[in-house]
């Protein structure tokens, strides 16, 4: 894969940049594809519904609203993400079981941890255009992340 920075050199504004600072929780680092998304407020079910998909290489973002105060993934729901062909998930929120989820093969971007697990009530919208640190994640484009950080195609 080539750097985010590479990237950004070769097509400049042509893609957005991330400026949260996401922390990378996964074992794998540098991972891209095309976008799904999921919008949900410290509640999972959706987010896990959708991970337990063919995932065919995409990237599930999940704005979580920026929420610290529950956990919108674990080692389990990461599993699902691998077992079905994930390449990453990128969360505006938080993981748990990070340990654990660091030795996983799979990319993993939040802002932090919380051992306290989400609701499962099922609320949200997934495949809707999102958007948060100024940038619009949209259904089918592509998404690029590595250490230094996330693009998205506009």
């Amino acid at each position: 894969m080539t750097s985010t920075a590479d990237l950004y050199d070769e097509h400049g504004d042509a893609l957005q940049s991330l400026p949260l600072q996401l922390r990378s929780f996964g074992g794998v680092t540098g991972f891209e594809g095309p976008i799904r998304t999921v919008r949900c407020f410290q509640d999972n079910a959706l987010l896990k519904s959708i991970l337990s998909t063919p995932g065919d290489g995409a990237v599930l973002v999940v704005d979580g609203a920026g929420s610290l105060s529950t956990a919108l993934m674990g080692d389990m729901i990461a599993q699902l993400a691998i077992d079905n062909g994930w390449a990453g998930v990128v969360i505006n929120g938080c993981v748990r079981d990070s340990a654990a989820i660091g030795r996983m093969p799979l990319g993993v971007k939040a802002i932090g941890t919380n051992p306290r697990k989400s609701g499962k009530a099922g609320t949200g919208e997934a495949d809707v255009v999102v958007t948060f640190g100024d940038v619009v994640f949209r259904p089918g484009a592509r998404l690029y992340a590595d250490e230094d950080g996330v693009l998205v195609e506009r």
